[in-house]
């Protein structure tokens, strides 16, 4: 009976990790490609009346990724547009209409936005979404992309392509994402310094903290880091096979912790998917100007449905702290041209300078004994200790 009773408490305590582990790595290459929510002409027709509100103009914005992904989005500008930039990033399984409430009062400010299919979502090309690792480099392609079609060089600096004469104008470039948006916006800026500031709603703090929230049913995280560990450890592993993505540098509190720039991080106060842990240990990992708004009764990536006024004054007033401030000179100024790497100066070493010096000091040095006397050679033997031999 009583080994009955020990293997009976045997299974119970090794089956749910061990079918934790297996659904890991069963569900692992979903997580790398998720739902595709095509862009619609429904959508679309749904995009242009909301521009046509504000009375903006729709441009399509391709973008070729480093790696030849093609990347689609739009670029957005207002009537009356004040020379600044908003990148916008949408959820996973979400595609750019996710985020035209967000850009329908940016301009109306007059902020310009800039709205992708991030890559394997919407009408972007892609096979697999890594949350951040290649959507870094895709962020800084982006910008390129931006620099080359809407500004030109205006006396060193950014000329903004504005209606009527040509003019310098305040060019900024700021980022706003929801979810795994708000990760990639923040990965983004701490590789990019041209992103100046970025605001972040229910952003993931890094891989591993997330799947404890998928282990744990998105109620119990504690339950997905102790019985159902074996379920983040399957769900990782299997994942950074398949894709060649190293899991622990996808992280946006490393992001912040790497550069200091402003951030502005939002949490929706029952979330269940990205609960709240994740924004404050961004929060705390970050190094530059930073602010934290817990959104009271709002659910995941809708603080813009609950409060939306609220919303709307902080991220503008956010925004408006860094649009006011001058742009950084590395920025500015045009990088100097430097000569090819053979025709600059080499200077030497600490090394080789302190055994230059001691060479010199070993030196036979002549000097005159006298009117009529010899030459005399003086030489000295350590640093340490001078001494001198007289030859004749």
């Amino acid at each position: 009976m009583r080994r009955r009773l020990i293997r009976i408490a045997l299974i119970l305590l090794l089956f749910p990790p061990l079918l934790a582990a297996v659904g890991g790595w069963l569900v692992a290459p979903g997580f790398l490609t998720p739902i595709r929510r095509e862009l619609t002409p429904d959508l679309i027709r749904e995009a242009d009346t909301s521009f046509a509100v504000t009375r903006s103009q729709r441009q399509e914005f391709d973008v070729r990724a480093p790696d030849g992904v093609l990347l689609r989005g739009w670029s957005v500008t207002p009537p009356q547009p004040n020379g600044s930039w908003v990148l916008l990033f949408h959820g996973v399984a979400d595609n750019r209409v996710g985020v035209i409430g967000q850009s329908e009062f940016l301009l109306r400010a007059g902020y310009s936005v800039i709205m992708m299919d991030a890559r394997a979502h919407g009408a972007s090309a892609g096979p697999i979404a890594t949350d951040g690792w290649l959507e870094r480099n895709d962020t800084r392609a982006i910008i390129d992309t931006l620099f080359a079609s809407h500004v030109g060089p205006c006396f060193g600096g950014p000329a903004v392509d504005l209606p009527g004469p040509p003019r310098c104008g305040p060019f900024h470039i700021f980022a706003l994402g929801e979810s795994m948006g708000g990760g990639i916006a923040l990965q983004s800026a701490g590789a990019d310094p041209r992103i100046e500031a970025v605001v972040a709603e229910s952003s993931f703090a890094n891989l591993r903290e997330a799947s404890y929230d998928y282990a744990g049913l998105r109620q119990y995280p504690w339950l997905g880091k102790t019985l159902l560990s074996p379920f983040t450890w399957t769900l990782l592993y299997r994942g950074e096979k398949l894709s060649g993505l190293p899991v622990a540098e996808v992280s946006p509190v490393k992001a912040v912790a790497s550069r200091a720039f402003p951030v502005l991080l939002i949490c929706d106060e029952k979330d269940v998917e990205l609960p709240c842990r994740h924004s404050e240990m961004i929060y705390a990992a970050a190094r530059g100007p930073k602010q934290l708004w817990r959104v009271p009764g709002a659910f995941h990536s809708a603080a813009h449905g609950f409060q939306p006024e609220e919303f709307k004054r902080r991220v503008l007033s956010f925004f408006a702290t860094y649009a006011t401030l001058p742009l950084p000179p590395r920025l500015l100024a045009p990088r100097p041209l430097r000569p090819p790497r053979y025709l600059r100066p080499r200077l030497p070493s600490p090394k080789r300078l302190t055994f230059l010096r001691l060479r010199q000091l070993s030196v036979l040095r002549r000097v005159r004994g006298g009117r009529s006397g010899p030459w005399q050679k003086l030489k000295v033997k350590s640093p340490g200790r001078v001494g001198f031999s007289i030859e004749s």
